[in-house]
């Protein structure tokens, strides 16, 4: 039986490549098949509405000309929405792109399929090189990439997040490059920061990851700068914090913490406290409130915590499938495993190995620090780097690169 195992792997080895490719073609014809085309979701209006009014204007109206625009009235009830908008504002002017060129929802989701396309080659592209050529890991990563629903449904939906995802993947990407790549690798790569950042309220985890890889560089070859890039770090710790500050305006995080929710808007699994909970006077801002919060209800806090860290990784939510959760349980969690031992491989490229864990784990303490979403929004957007991380894991097993050549 082993050397028929053997040689299957050997034949679909020579063609994994076509096979990624017809397999990524199949899975967003399914999901255009089962959403009837461009799936409209909840958040879907407040882009679009933004997007209509740029592709109206050439740039946002701050008025109600066009119909169904958003409009900003300072300090009126229109402005939270507004307000609200810039955290996603690279979206809206993505969509407005297409409205502009009058392709309407078929062009934006067909433009987010061909990225997701680019997407995952970059990620064969990026896992080959650090595999020392191989061809098995990158296969792997692409393959769990390409095949993972929670992934690539979003190229369907009519939300920030397959640019978010696709914009992500290839930062990564790009990082890889920059080992001996000049400067024009290091500016492609900031750019990329930089639209990632712009995609998402959270896109800052990305650059924070970038940051952190970063500092690895230096502290393996330049240890003075390292120590000078930490000092420069901690001397804008004021700066970052009211910037954090201007960022969470429209949130209302503490009051999730009155719910007890680990889901936003869901009161399946919620905490109760033991006592009463202290709450932060009015009119302060949102990091003054979260710290108040922290500061006198410490150990309801913890749990809280703790509980939306198991929900975040777990992705077991009660309402969630049979086959959802039996395939987080039986697949995602032994590719944690895995991802936790390419983390520690001494053998590939070090300020890579922290970029890819340091995505996953910047993002579930942002979610710690708030509260997950419904369904799989923040935890689909790192699982491409939780996938390379696991194929790194494997790069040298024979079972993988069988056939796969160099």
């Amino acid at each position: 039986m082993r050397p028929v195992l053997a040689q299957v792997r050997r034949r679909l080895g020579r063609y994994h490549r076509p096979l990624l490719l017809g397999a990524w073609l199949l899975v967003q014809a399914a999901f255009l098949a089962k959403f009837h085309g461009p799936h409209f979701a909840n958040d879907s209006a407040l882009y679009l509405e933004y997007a209509a009014n740029v592709a109206a204007h050439g740039y946002y109206q701050p008025s109600a000309a066009v119909p169904g625009a958003t409009a900003r009235v300072e300090g009126g009830s229109n402005n939270f929405a507004y307000e609200h908008s810039q955290r996603y504002i690279l979206y809206p002017w993505f969509q407005s792109v297409w409205l502009r060129l009058h392709t309407g929802r078929w062009g934006i989701v067909l433009a987010q399929m061909a990225l997701s396309g680019l997407a995952a080659a970059a990620l064969y592209g990026a896992v080959r090189r650090l595999a020392g050529g191989r061809r098995g890991a990158a296969a792997v990563a692409t393959g769990l990439l390409v095949g993972w629903p929670d992934v690539q449904q979003f190229n369907s939906y009519l939300l920030t997040e397959s640019l978010f995802i696709s914009l992500s993947v290839l930062s990564f990407w790009a990082l890889v490059r920059v080992r001996g790549g000049g400067w024009r690798a290091g500016a492609l790569l900031g750019a990329l920061l930089v639209l990632a950042a712009l995609a998402r309220p959270n896109g800052f985890v990305v650059g924070g990851a970038a940051a952190l890889a970063g500092l690895a560089a230096l502290y393996a070859r330049r240890r003075p700068w390292f120590w000078a890039a930490v000092g420069a770090g901690v001397l804008a710790v004021p700066l970052l914090l009211r910037a954090l500050d201007r960022q969470l305006v429209t949130y209302f995080i503490v009051e999730t913490y009155q719910r007890g929710e680990l889901m936003y808007g869901s009161p399946v699994w919620a905490l109760h406290p033991a006592a009463p909970l202290l709450l932060p006077p009015a009119g302060t801002g949102q990091v003054a409130r979260v710290l108040y919060f922290a500061a006198h209800n410490p150990g309801f806090l913890a749990r809280l915590m703790a509980g939306k860290l198991f929900v975040f990784f777990g992705s077991i939510k009660p309402y969630y499938s049979l086959g959802h959760r039996l395939t987080s349980v039986l697949v995602l969690w032994p590719l944690y495993a895995l991802a936790v031992r390419g983390a520690g491989r001494r053998d590939v490229w070090a300020p890579a190995r922290v970029f890819l864990a340091a995505v996953p784990l910047l993002q579930a303490a942002v979610v710690m620090l708030t509260v997950d979403d419904y369904d799989v929004r923040f935890l689909a957007p790192v699982l491409p780097f939780v996938f390379a991380l696991a194929a790194l894991g494997l790069w040298k097993s024979e079972w993988v690169n069988e056939g796969m050549g160099k």
